[in-house]
């Protein structure tokens, strides 16, 4: 960690129709009228085409990348076509902004965040993860340049990646005690202010609970903000310990394990209720905060069978190793994580 070297994004333009500015924006951050655009098959319909014709009514040359996996491969191929570009923007969801940000740290050059979900807090932080041939990878990257959040086109994708954004954040709770606990039993290092940040941005949304709707811009405009303060508090802190613990070990290790994941921010809300339980905090309360926004909070609402959660908890424990948390060294016994998980009726 480096706390001397902070990397935050230089403007955030959020809000309904905020598209429409991207020319403005650009015009100001970039030296020159060339960018690379990757975007997905399905985003480019969403979102793509506009941002395009927006720029291209601005008289930027732009050389587009339709991307389908965030894989080595794939960044290599962007990395390559966007040689002689002043940014690279990604338009899309997780694996296409992943995409994006790693290809625009590796060829030096900014990168403009344009979601178009609210699935988890990659829009704004300085990781993203990569499939290699060993399985996935989470890559330090610059954070974001700038953001442009459209809530209007956010809110119309489908509620569950809000719902999924919203529970992102909530884990930032148990991801900081973790990092509290390594900083007192093996002396990491550790941030107060990006600590405090998260945290607070974690309960500022438990106490918007009750708004969270679906296809409201005003609701998706709050889970947004929330994971920006989230990617900030991590690239304040040089790691993604603000807002990663024992409960995104046990994400990462469903990934491997289930047959057909679940969102990453649904599984980490799960995981969340069952590492606070551990921790000896308030689970039933975050349990009854993620009922609120309709975030899953049991296997089957997961859509993953008993068996492949509790061997999800028996195995967290082996994901970044490096990052102590709750977990131990050990993990858990295959009945103390079939016993954590029934308390917490995450099984039945």
């Amino acid at each position: 960690m480096d706390f001397r070297n902070v990397q935050l994004p230089r403007e955030i333009h959020t809000g309904p129709g905020i598209l429409d500015e991207i020319g403005e924006v650009c015009d100001t951050l970039l030296s020159k009228k060339k960018v690379t655009i990757v975007t997905g098959n399905t985003t480019k319909k969403i979102a793509g085409n506009h941002v395009i014709e927006v720029l291209e009514d601005d008289d930027y040359e732009i050389e587009e990348m339709i991307i389908n996996q965030a894989t080595d491969e794939t960044v290599n191929q962007v990395y390559e076509s966007s040689n002689d570009s002043s940014a690279i923007l990604g338009v899309g969801g997780g694996k296409v902004i992943d995409v994006a940000k790693i290809a625009s740290t590796r060829n030096n050059i900014p990168f403009i965040s344009i979601p178009t979900t609210a699935a988890h807090d990659g829009i704004a932080s300085p990781r993203a993860s990569i499939k290699n041939n060993t399985g996935s990878a989470s890559l330090e990257a610059n954070a974001p340049f700038a953001i442009i959040a459209d809530t209007q086109i956010i809110s119309q994708a489908p509620y569950k990646f809000t719902a999924s954004g919203f529970a992102d954040i909530i884990s930032n709770l148990t991801a900081v005690e973790d990092w509290k606990l390594a900083h007192k039993l093996i002396n990491e290092p550790f941030s107060d202010s990006a600590a405090a940040l998260s945290v607070m941005t974690a309960k500022l949304l438990i106490q918007e609970a009750d708004n969270i709707q679906p296809r409201h811009p005003e609701s998706t405009a709050i889970v947004v903000k929330g994971l920006i303060s989230s990617g900030m508090a991590m690239s304040i802190a040089g790691t993604s310990r603000p807002a990663s613990g024992s409960e995104h070990k046990f994400s990462h290790a469903l990934d491997k394990i289930a047959p057909k994941p679940a969102l990453h921010g649904e599984q980490c809300g799960v995981g969340t209720i069952m590492m606070m339980y551990l921790q000896g905090g308030d689970w039933k309360h975050i349990q009854s905060v993620l009922k609120k926004v309709n975030a899953p909070t049991t296997a089957k609402e997961l859509g993953i069978e008993d068996e492949y959660i509790i061997e999800a908890l028996t195995q967290a424990h082996n994901i970044r190793k490096n990052r102590y948390t709750i977990l131990g060294d050990r993990g858990l016994t295959r009945q103390a994580a079939e016993n954590i998980a029934i308390q917490t009726k995450v099984i039945e």
